[in-house]
Order: structure tokens, then sequence, then C-alpha cells
């Protein structure tokens, strides 16, 4: 199985509650191949949000989420939508990556082809900046919280691994690799390798950034 997940977030100058708004939206693309069997690919649920920022101050802060995942039918995707909302605290001061996140999801009431649950994903990263390496532990927790159907089996797991990356300058490259340490009614331990790579396509020069928080 392959995902691939191309994100295009806005740091926006408009700020709301003395935080920063922020616009995301992200088109999901799978590919799902079986041993001796049939593959298929296409696009998965697209995923529209904003978000606003705070700046706390001492390298901390604080986010929040609110957006959804469009129902489509694409033969990979969910024909159903769903709201999502995160809520991220973080120190990223001293060259320093501490963050909690965690992601709620409700799916859309009165959908009779899905049996996708409300869940609940937190995701734990603490890494350290050596000149342009980053490396450090991350770990993330999925539950499902609630049995859309009668037969359905509710899902849970803990994983734990390792986040290795470079600023190359223009662009910067992650790498990760995570194993489970506890899981219920996935079939078996899961262990996933996957990469990030960000590409800042502006940023406003250091006298225009300090003017955006006058």
């Amino acid at each position: 199985m392959g995902v691939t997940i191309p994100v295009l977030a806005w740091a926006t100058p408009v700020f709301l509650f003395g935080g920063r708004v922020q616009l995301l939206t992200a088109l999901p693309m799978i590919e799902v191949n079986v041993d001796n069997g049939p593959s298929t690919s296409g696009f998965y649920n697209p995923f529209f949000a904003g978000q606003i920022a705070w700046d706390l101050g001492n390298g901390f802060g604080f986010s929040y989420l609110a957006g959804f995942y469009l129902g489509v039918n694409t033969g990979v995707a969910f024909d159903s939508t769903s709201f999502n909302q995160r809520f991220a605290v973080s120190y990223t001061a001293d060259g320093w990556n501490l963050t909690a996140n965690a992601i709620w999801g409700i799916q859309a009431q009165g959908v009779t082809d899905t049996i996708n649950p409300n869940f609940l994903n937190v995701d734990l990263t603490a890494t350290k900046k050596f000149g342009k390496f980053e490396i450090g532990p991350v770990a993330y927790y999925s539950t499902d919280l609630n049995n859309p159907t009668a037969f359905y089996q509710k899902q849970s797991q803990f994983a734990v691994g390792g986040l290795v990356g470079y600023d190359f300058g223009p662009v910067i490259a992650q790498a990760y690799l995570t194993t489970d340490v506890y899981q219920q009614n996935y079939g078996g331990n899961d262990t996933r390798v996957w990469g990030r790579v960000i590409v800042p396509l502006w940023n406003p020069p250091p006298t225009q950034t300090a003017l955006l928080h006058k």
C-alpha cells in the first residue's frame, strides 16, 4: 500500500483572537496492492481546513484546526464526509521540536454505505536539530470512539519510532520509521516507513514579518 499526501498550507497575514489564520488543503492519493491479486489506485477524500495558531512566547505555541474530508466515490475513498478537529501544543525554541497533536474525527450522520467510526489520534514528536540535521523519537496512538454497526470491532494501536531529517535550504526532507507496540483488532503489528518533503513557496522578509505581528 502506498499513500501520497500533497498538502498546501498558507499562513495568511490575518490575525484572529491574537492568532494567525492559516488555510490548508490536501488531495491524498492511494495505491493498494494485494499479493497475487488485483491492485487499484486513485484519489482519496480531499481535505479543506482553517487553522488559528498562537505564538505564546518563549518558544511555546498552540493551534486549533477545523476542517473536513469531503466524501467522494473513487474506488479507494469513502463516499462519506467527516469533520476533523486538531489541537496542537508545541515548544520549538533552541532547535527543539516538542509537539503533541490530537486529531478528533467525527463521521457525518445519515450515511448508510459506510462503517467508519469516529476516532481520536494523538501524534507525539520530540526532535532536536544539530546543524542541518534533525533527529529524535516519534510516537502515535489511534483509537475508534464508537461502534458504527453492531458487528464492528473497535480498533486501537500505539506505535513508536524515530525521525531523521535534513535541511537542504530550499527543501527540508524527513524520514520516519514506526512500529506497533500495542494493537487491538488490526490482525497484527504494523510497521510503517514514510517520508515528508517540505518546500516553502514564499516567506515574507524579516521587516514585513515584524510588521505583521504589530
